[in-house]
C-alpha cells in the first residue's frame, strides 16, 4: 500500500460546506486507469480527480477527471477544485497570475483574482438548436409543458449539455428530478432572475449515471460555461454576472462570469478545502 497526499474540496462555495465536493488524489502518478475509476466509485462524488506530472511542456499540471461511470475530458468545478489542490499542496505556475492545467479537452487556462480561481471556457464541440423532437421528449420527461422551454441550445464541452432556457428561476426550481430510468441525460435548466436580485440566473444540471438513474449535481461549472457562451451571444446576458446553482438541493453554489476584451468567457468561484490528509492505494 501506498500513501499520498488527499484533499476533499468544497468547490464554488458561498459558505461551509454550500458548494460541490471534489475528492483530489494530490500526487496521483503510477496509478493505473483501474485504480483511479475504483477510488471514484468508492468516494461516490459527482467527480474524482488525480493530478500528475504534465506531458504537455506549456502546463504546469495535468489532471484526470472520473465521474463514478465513466473517464470525462473536461468538467469545470473539477477544473477549479483541481487547481486549487495543487496550489494548496505547494504547486507553483511557470508564469505568475496564470495557470495552464493539462486534460483530455487540451489546454484549460486559469487564473486567480483573490481569494478565486477561474477557468476559461473551453470551446464547445456541439453547438445549435436542438432537435424538436428531442426538446419535446425533454419536456415530457422534465413534466413541462413545451411553452414553457424558451428556446434550447446543444453545449457539448466535454459532457454533452443540452441547455433549456426556461422563462424564470423561479420555474427552473419547481422543476422535479426525473424518476428515471434513463442511460442518456446531459440536460441543464437555466431561468432569470428578476432585475436586482443578488444573482441573475438560477441554473440547475441533471445527467444519468451509470445505472440510468437520474442525479442533480449540485454546482457544475462546465455547464455553467457553456450557458454563459450561449446567453452572451445571444444578448440574453450581460457579464459580469453571478450565477445561484444547488438551491433545489439546499446547497448555496455561485459561479461568476466575466468576459475579457478579447471575448472569452471565464468560469470562476471559490475553493475550499474541508479535508486534507493521505489515503492509501
Amino acid at each position: 500500500m501506498t500513501k499520498r497526499k488527499f484533499s476533499q474540496l468544497d468547490v464554488f462555495a458561498s459558505a461551509p460546506f454550500s458548494g460541490n465536493p471534489l475528492a483530489v488524489v494530490i500526487d496521483a502518478n503510477g496509478l493505473s486507469t483501474e485504480e483511479m475509476h475504483r477510488f471514484a466509485k468508492w468516494a461516490d462524488l459527482s467527480e474524482s480527480s488525480f493530478l500528475l506530472t504534465p506531458t504537455n511542456p506549456e502546463a504546469d499540471y495535468r489532471v484526470r477527471i472520473f465521474t463514478v461511470p465513466k473517464e470525462l475530458p473536461f468538467a469545470g468545478h473539477p477544473t477549479l477544485g483541481s487547481c486549487q489542490a495543487w496550489l494548496n499542496a505547494g504547486g507553483r505556475p511557470k508564469t505568475p497570475g496564470r495557470i495552464i492545467q493539462e486534460c483530455g479537452a487540451g489546454l484549460i487556462e486559469l487564473r486567480q483574482n483573490g481569494d478565486e480561481l477561474a477557468f476559461a471556457a473551453p470551446t464547445v464541440t456541439r453547438s445549435g438548436p436542438v432537435d424538436e423532437d428531442y426538446v419535446r421528449e425533454l419536456a415530457t420527461l422534465l413534466q413541462l409543458d413545451r411553452d414553457e422551454i424558451v428556446d434550447a441550445q446543444w453545449g457539448d464541452n466535454g459532457p454533452g449539455w443540452v441547455i433549456l432556457l426556461l422563462k424564470d428561476a423561479a420555474r427552473v426550481l419547481t422543476v422535479e428530478r426525473p424518476a428515471g430510468p434513463t442511460m442518456h441525460l446531459d440536460v441543464g435548466l437555466v431561468g432569470p432572475y428578476p432585475a436586482g436580485s443578488e444573482c441573475a440566473f438560477e441554473v440547475r444540471a441533471f445527467f444519468a449515471d451509470g445505472t440510468g438513474a437520474v442525479v442533480e449535481d449540485p454546482v457544475t461549472g462546465s455547464l455553467n460555461a457553456s450557458v454563459a457562451q450561449w446567453l452572451i451571444a445571444t444578448n440574453r446576458a450581460e457579464a459580469p454576472y453571478v450565477v445561484s446553482q444547488g438551491t433545489a438541493l439546499g446547497r448555496r453554489g455561485r459561479i461568476a462570469i466575466t468576459l475579457d476584451a478579447e471575448g472569452v468567457v471565464w468560469v470562476g468561484g471559490k475553493s475550499v478545502a474541508a479535508i486534507v490528509g493521505e489515503i492509501e492505494f
